[in-house]
């Protein structure tokens, strides 16, 4: 249960189901009322284990689990599966360490044998809560094993008949007693393999496949009778809670429970329940998850302090008072594990970093990018300046933050009291919000109407790029934020300003929430007087529909139209944001453009690799793909650990660029390769293997700037630095 994911509704009922499990193990109501404590503890409580499997299913297994036509792949989709088992069996293995001096207090393990040992470690747990996790492990493998042969739906349908063959040795113990010869066959399995079904064999797996394909992201919604929202969701969530409490006390009186984890009802209450919460898209701390995980694991030992206590017979004697001492000394204990791990975690990282720098950064990476983040404070304020006073820079972090990792950057922007972004995609604004990143974040681009249910899981806004997707977005239950995009001559989306009635139109829909307007000038960057004029013309259009909108009594809080060439040569025309972009990595598109603002901006991102080989080449040999290198003379070559996969220009091969080694420049040889490139070092001689070589950046007195790349390629530096690839390492530098 440690995926990275921003759930709001599921991170707070993990809280919420941790304390219902410490409810199990000290019945707040015994005291007080024995049938509330039973309705508490054996009915309602009884929701909180399943829905732990549920998550663990979702994040876990979903991407095993898909769709029929995938069996062939999850062969492949299994690997990140063991990696996973094996971090819950090390947890296993550290609780057993853990409770094994209190199992040994209590007496739990005075006739230990092989066999005891066995159906304590694969199903009952070595102490009584601990069951989880064999429970969770087995589950897992029991469906990875159906999940390779059978579809989803026959997987269902196995571990439904499972779960109603648990549920006869659980819940309806009396009607199975009654039943000739399956009374003999459970009570064999209760003596030799297992104390209770509720273990990995017959409860977990219909919860960790209910998990898994309660919600499909690839889809973009929750599946199932739910989706129609969440009052159709309440509604049947409160009809099988109240039969399963019906339930629960007619099996109560006739006095057929063995145990009480496994109801009929209990799958259908923890569907309407799960599908409810997936709608909650409250940003949650991610802390929350780990946090459950320790009241969890910790709240036993809770248990037997506080009845260790001088006074601990006094506090048990109150059973609402005993579960309220417990249940602070959990939680107390739980988050006081959770930070001091975040502490232990972020403090080795940060060690980490800090033994890697020397003069220049020491990576383990290959290839890697480095951020300076003192730069990109200075383009910020430099930018900043040229803007009135009320206008907020949005920053555009679209393509990885044009190749500079889009969450490091965000991360820092966030930092200096940045809150406002803009991405291509809804995918890309979806990642910053699982990572962390706070503020308005504006999606420019087209959305799927399948993943509308994104823009309010993750609280993102949607640009509106024409009258019929204003349409679909509207048709939306919930209100869906907006920026109105208003087309006035770029002609590549939003409604064109001279459709003015549909505009207003748009302002009408019901289930648009709009939060701003913008539009996009595209000839901004040169001083032609028609290009001028151009920019000029587009500017008052763009006001003259503000205006417009603001007279027919049409809210729209923000207006932007500016981008980086539009802050750099017409500031005045600043509404209440700015999209800088590949100014606010301290560059321009070409080296040439027009830039009336003056200002100096400083490069954020170097791009480096390390030097993997060194070797001689005699006169005439040749070196790499198609021998499109011929050596003239005696020379010394050096191999790079970066290619084209990596995003380096293969325009660059044959001598169309060069590197930095130890403040020289090394020119490339032949053909750039997807992972290597050659360069001559025949006049460094001190090159060798592990030396770091500068492709974008400044070594010594020498500089290759993303200018050069550019130009070498015959394109801008937007695709020199967007183009750079996901398995180059980034790291930021400079920081404070």
């Amino acid at each position: 249960m440690a995926a990275k994911k921003n759930f709001g509704g599921l991170d707070l009922f993990r809280i919420a189901a941790a304390c219902l499990v410490v409810a199990i193990h000290t019945s707040p109501l015994e005291t007080v009322s024995p049938e509330g404590d039973f309705f508490l503890t054996r009915i309602l409580a009884r929701v909180a284990v399943p829905f732990f499997f549920m998550v663990t299913g979702q994040f876990v297994l979903s991407d095993y689990l898909k769709e029929d036509g995938a069996l062939k792949k999850r062969a492949k989709a299994a690997a990140p599966l063991w990696g996973y088992l094996q971090k819950a069996a090390l947890l296993y293995g550290a609780a057993i360490l853990l409770y094994l001096p209190l199992g040994i207090y209590a007496g739990h393990y005075k006739e230990l044998n092989v066999g005891t040992a066995f159906r304590m470690l694969l199903f009952d747990g070595t102490f009584y809560h601990l069951w989880y996790f064999p429970g969770l492990i087995l589950g897992i493998l029991l469906l990875m094993v159906l999940g390779r042969f059978c579809s989803v739906k026959v997987t269902g349908i196995v571990v439904s008949l499972l779960y109603l063959l648990g549920l006869l040795g659980d819940s309806y113990w009396g009607l199975t007693s009654q039943i000739p010869g399956a009374a003999d066959v459970y009570e064999w399995c209760f003596q030799v393999l297992f104390g209770y079904t509720r273990n990995g064999l017959f409860f977990a797996p219909l919860f960790l496949w209910m998990g898994a394909t309660a919600y499909r992201e690839d889809r973009g919604k929750t599946v199932g009778p739910s989706v129609g929202g969440i009052r159709a969701d309440a509604v049947g969530l409160g009809i099988s809670l109240v039969s399963m409490t019906i339930e629960g006390f007619l099996l109560r009186y006739a006095e057929w429970q063995r145990h009480d984890s496994m109801y009929l009802s209990l799958p259908l209450c923890m569907f309407f329940l799960y599908q409810l919460l997936l709608k909650v898209t409250w940003e949650t701390p991610l802390i929350c998850r780990t946090a459950a995980t320790w009241m969890y694991l910790l709240h036993p030992g809770m248990i037997v302090i506080v009845r260790g206590l001088p006074f601990g017979n006094v506090i048990a004697k109150n059973s609402l008072v005993f579960y309220g001492v417990v249940l602070l000394l959990s939680g107390c204990a739980a988050w006081m594990t959770a930070y001091l791990l975040r502490w232990v975690l972020g403090h080795r990282f940060r060690r980490e970093q800090r033994k890697s720098r020397g003069g220049e950064l020491f990576s383990r990476a290959r290839a890697w990018i480095e951020v300076d983040k003192e730069a990109l404070r200075q383009n910020v304020a430099a930018l900043k300046a040229l803007l009135p006073e009320n206008c907020q820079l949005m920053p555009a972090v679209k393509a990885d933050a044009y190749g500079h990792g889009a969450v490091l950057i965000a991360r820092e922007l966030n930092r200096i009291g940045i809150y406002a972004f803009c991405v291509a995609c809804v995918a890309e604004g979806v990642s910053l919000r699982k990572n962390g990143i706070k503020g308005e974040i504006l999606v420019l681009g087209y959305t799927h109407p399948r993943e509308f249910e994104l823009l309010h899981r993750y609280c993102l806004t949607q640009t509106v790029v024409d009258y019929d997707y204003a349409q679909l977005l509207n048709q939306c239950e919930k209100k869906v934020r907006v920026h109105v995009g208003i087309d006035t001559g770029m002609h590549r989306l939003g409604e064109r300003s001279d459709h003015e009635e549909r505009l207003a139109e748009i302002c009408r829909m019901e289930h648009l929430d709009i939060q701003g307007a913008f539009t996009h000038l595209c000839a901004d960057d040169t001083n032609n007087p028609k290009d001028v004029e151009f920019t000029q013309k587009q500017a008052k259009e763009f006001y003259r529909i503000v205006k417009k909108w603001k007279e027919q009594g049409f809210s729209c809080p923000k207006v932007h139209l500016l981008a980086s060439y539009g802050v750099l040569n017409y500031p005045q025309l600043a509404g209440d944001y700015a999209r800088v972009g590949i100014a606010l990595y301290g560059v321009r598109s070409a080296k040439t453009d027009y830039d009336r603002s003056g200002i100096r901006l400083f490069p954020v991102l170097s791009l480096k690799a390390r030097v993997a080989s060194v070797r001689e080449l005699g006169p005439g040999e040749a070196a790499g793909y198609g021998l499109a290198f011929v050596a003239q003379s005696s020379m010394r070559i050096a191999t790079l650990a970066i290619g084209y996969g990596d995003g380096l220009p293969r325009a660059l091969s044959c001598g169309g660029g060069s590197v930095l080694i130890h403040g020289k420049r090394a020119r490339i040889l032949g053909r750039i390769c997807m992972d290597q490139t050659l360069v001559d070092v025949t006049d460094i001689p001190e090159a060798a293997a592990g030396d770091i070589a500068v492709l974008i950046g400044t070594s010594g007195e020498e500089e290759i700037t993303a200018y050069e790349l550019a130009e070498a390629g015959d394109t801008i530096t937007n695709e020199i630095l967007s183009r750079l690839g996901g398995r180059l390492w980034r790291v930021g530098v400079g920081g404070r």
